[in-house]
């Protein structure tokens, strides 16, 4: 077993955790038991009244690429129906949850611990639609692989509000998707299957869990670990290393020369180095062209910064070439990734967005981890 027990390792063992009579779960690849028996299997193997299954972005197997989904009607390995909630909400996800017949939702998927992380907020719309239908909600906790020792970022304005944040966290937010459960403050009848063993300042390679890919462009904990910060660059014309065997931790564009790695390296930026290198996108962003950029190479965790570390990336590459770093996106996406216009003003006025990072902070109750 390991070190750190599950969630869902837990409700497997002991069914009588969720209760209910009709359960639909709420999954991905990530939703396995340390053995990678997955979730949906083991419950069923368990007793548990398991009658659907709800798939995320990316989709229940993890196949599709940012911002897409899977249109099965059942799922191929347990036969049960299968719904897709990716891009509905409000009375269109109520429902699809209704149509399903269930009475008690239960979310097992693993977050990687930053705002813009769409799997949380699955996890919410799902919520308000427990709520608003009368369904009980369980979280299989699950560990946040940058910890939960610090918070980093500013908080998200609710004038920004989207499916990359709905409610007001800082970019970093180092809280677990059951105490996020608990911080949403929703009126229906929430359980969380607490983890056994997991403690805040953990990383990913403490817990003894296997690392399964949360998505496509999610291969390792090392991409978890600089994403809050990198992940900025998908608003930007940037490449953010999609389409390469290291997303998020390559960094470039076509227009990048010489001048930028020395720049990033006389920041000295705690933790974290960075290499000169060049690398050919196979599909997204500047796809099949070579592009110069920076590899980055965290050798200290505890030490390093992500959101720190994207802003003066962001600052660096504004400074060197103003008039080719571009926003990109629809509906100036830079604005919903960061939860507010201040970080493209900042930009666009010269001014050192680092100014917008307060220090690192413990995240703030309720917490149900020491």
């Amino acid at each position: 077993m390991s070190y750190v027990r599950t969630g869902a390792e837990r409700l497997a063992a002991d069914p009588s955790l969720a209760d209910g009579t009709r359960l639909g779960l709420i999954t991905n690849p990530t939703g396995v038991l340390p053995d990678l028996t997955p979730t949906a299997d083991a419950l069923l193997a368990a007793g548990t009244p398991l009658t659907a299954l709800f798939g995320p972005e990316h989709g229940i197997r993890g196949t599709a690429q940012a911002a897409g989904s899977e249109q099965d009607p059942a799922d191929l390995r347990t036969g049960l129906p299968l719904f897709d909630t990716h891009k509905a909400d409000g009375e269109a996800l109520d429902e699809i949850v209704a149509r399903s017949g269930v009475d008690t939702l239960v979310f097992d998927i693993a977050d990687v611990g930053a705002r813009f992380y769409t799997y949380v907020w699955t996890m919410y719309d799902l919520m308000a639609s427990a709520a608003r239908l009368g369904l009980r909600f369980v979280v299989l906790d699950r560990p946040n692989p940058l910890g939960g020792a610090v918070t980093e970022g500013p908080l998200l304005d609710p004038a920004f509000a989207s499916f990359v944040g709905r409610f007001p966290l800082p970019v970093r937010h180092g809280r677990t998707a059951g105490e996020l459960a608990t911080l949403f403050g929703f009126d229906l009848d929430l359980r969380v299957v607490t983890m056994e063993g997991w403690r805040r300042g953990m990383t990913f390679a403490d817990t003894g869990l296997p690392w399964v890919m949360p998505s496509v462009n999610m291969p390792t904990p090392d991409t978890a670990l600089v994403y809050p910060g990198t992940g900025l660059f998908e608003g930007t014309g940037f490449s953010e290393g999609r389409g390469t065997t290291r997303p998020f931790e390559l960094v470039g564009a076509p227009y990048v020369d010489e001048r930028f790695q020395p720049a990033l390296a006389a920041l000295e930026l705690p933790g974290v180095r960075f290499r000169d290198t060049w690398f050919t996108p196979t599909f997204h962003k500047h796809a099949g062209t070579a592009v110069r950029g920076v590899q980055l190479h965290v050798h200290d965790r505890e030490a390093f910064r992500p959101v720190l570390t994207g802003l003066s990336m962001l600052h660096v590459a504004r400074t060197l070439y103003p008039d080719d770093l571009v926003w990109w996106g629809p509906e100036l996406f830079m604005d919903h990734l960061w939860g507010s216009d201040s970080l493209t003003r900042c930009l666009e006025e010269g001014r050192d967005p680092r100014e917008l990072c307060p220090d690192p902070a413990p995240p703030g109750g309720p917490l149900l981890y020491g």
